[in-house]
C-alpha cells in the first residue's frame, strides 16, 4: 500500500475489538475459513495447497518471514469486518479524524504574505467529510498522492483558514516531506 493508505488502514485497525490470530496455524485456519478452501488459499499466498494443510493440522508452525508477512497482511485485512465498518462510517458521519504529522507545509497566498514552506508537526481534528472522503478514496483504489492532496485540502481549510474564520485569500497548501504520519478514529 502506501503511507497514507496504511496510516488509514492502521486507524481502523485500532478499533478491533479482539485480537487478530497471532501463530501462523491459527491464522492459516482463519484464512481458510473465510476463503472456504485449501486451494484458495494457497493461490492467495503463493504457496503450494499441501502447505497450507500442513499449517492447518499444526504440522508446520513457523512461516518464512515473507510468507509470515504476507499471511498477518491477509488476515488483518479481514479481520472483524462489521467492526471496520462501523468505524469507517463513525468516522464519515459524526466522528471525523485526527491526523497527527511532521511534514514540510507552505501554501501559496497573494504577494506580501509569508508563505514559505517550514517543517511543522501538527494534531488536527479534521471534519467528518474530509475522514469520509479519505476513506472513499481508499476503497476506489486512490494513490498515494491523490490521499495525500485531500489531507493537504483539509489541513488549509481547518488549519490554516480555521474553517473560514482566516486567510481567505489562500489558494493552495503545499504538504511535503514527511517525516511522520498517523490517522486516529
Amino acid at each position: 500500500m502506501s503511507l497514507f493508505g496504511d496510516g488509514l488502514e492502521t486507524a481502523v485497525q485500532k478499533t478491533f475489538t479482539r485480537p487478530a490470530p497471532k501463530s501462523a496455524p491459527a491464522q492459516m485456519r482463519y484464512l481458510v475459513k473465510k476463503l472456504k478452501s485449501t486451494k484458495a488459499v494457497a493461490q492467495m499466498l503463493r504457496i503450494s495447497q499441501r502447505t497450507v494443510e500442513r499449517y492447518v493440522k499444526d504440522q508446520i508452525k513457523k512461516p518464512r518471514p515473507d510468507l509470515a508477512a504476507r499471511l498477518e497482511r491477509e488476515v488483518k485485512k479481514r479481520w472483524q469486518p462489521q467492526i471496520r465498518a462501523k468505524a469507517r462510517q463513525r468516522a464519515a458521519t459524526t466522528d471525523g479524524i485526527v491526523i497527527d504529522t511532521r511534514a514540510r507545509l507552505g501554501y501559496t497566498a497573494p504577494i506580501g504574505s509569508t508563505d514559505q514552506d517550514r517543517i511543522r508537526h501538527l494534531t488536527v481534528a479534521l471534519p467528518p467529510q474530509y475522514a469520509a472522503r479519505l476513506f472513499t478514496a481508499q476503497e476506489t483504489g486512490a494513490t498515494d498522492q491523490q490521499l495525500q492532496e485531500i489531507a493537504a485540502e483539509a489541513l488549509k481549510e481547518v488549519y490554516f483558514q480555521d474553517s473560514g474564520r482566516r486567510a481567505g485569500s489562500l489558494e493552495e497548501v503545499r504538504f511535503t516531506d514527511i517525516e511522520h504520519l498517523e490517522f486516529e478514529l
